[in-house]
């Protein structure tokens, strides 16, 4: 599934403050709930390491495909606030890699590399 069909199929399940205006509220809304999903992927891989002995099960192998889901959302509904297609922000992504890595810098510190 592409984003952008994601991205609509989602959009009648976005229920939060000010949903769809670009507002500073959704924008916080947004932005806060993809910080607070990527520290729940987070806390998975702590319990890996700290409950499963390093060994990811079956069972924890579910819950951080639920988290991720729950990133994706976040990430498509900020995409869609901000008025940035999610496909594009994708294709953006890559090709700003592929240029860091003709450059060779994928590797170091900064955006500007």
């Amino acid at each position: 599934m592409e984003l952008s069909q994601y991205a609509r199929q989602i959009e009648p399940l976005a229920l939060y403050p000010e949903a769809g205006q670009g507002s500073l509220m959704a924008l916080c809304y947004t932005s806060l709930g993809l910080a607070g999903e990527a520290g729940e992927v987070a806390n998975q891989i702590k319990k890996i390491v700290r409950d499963d002995a390093g060994d990811i099960t079956p069972e924890r192998l579910e819950k951080l495909a639920a988290e991720l889901g729950d990133v994706a959302w976040y990430l498509v509904r900020l995409c869609a606030e901000l008025g940035l297609d999610p496909d594009r922000v994708l294709a953006d992504n890559v090709a700003k890699l592929n240029a860091r890595q003709r450059r060779g810098t994928l590797g170091g510190d900064g955006d500007q590399r």
